[in-house]
């Protein structure tokens, strides 16, 4: 996961930063822990950062 992302996020990095939440996001989801509240977080916090690059760097699903 990305500690911190900012408006100054290098969209030259979004293709690799995607494709590494993406993962740790399809494995979380997979786990058998899905309904502890911290893994939901977990979840939660790794859409948003997806999202975020997403809008940020104007890439469309």
């Amino acid at each position: 996961m990305i500690d911190q992302l900012e408006s100054s996020y290098n969209c030259s990095n979004a293709g690799q930063d995607l494709h590494t939440l993406q993962e740790e996001l399809a494995s979380l989801k997979q786990s058998s822990n899905s309904s502890d509240k911290e893994t939901v977080e977990m979840i939660n916090r790794l859409e948003n950062q997806i999202h975020f690059i997403k809008n940020k760097c104007d890439i469309r699903p």
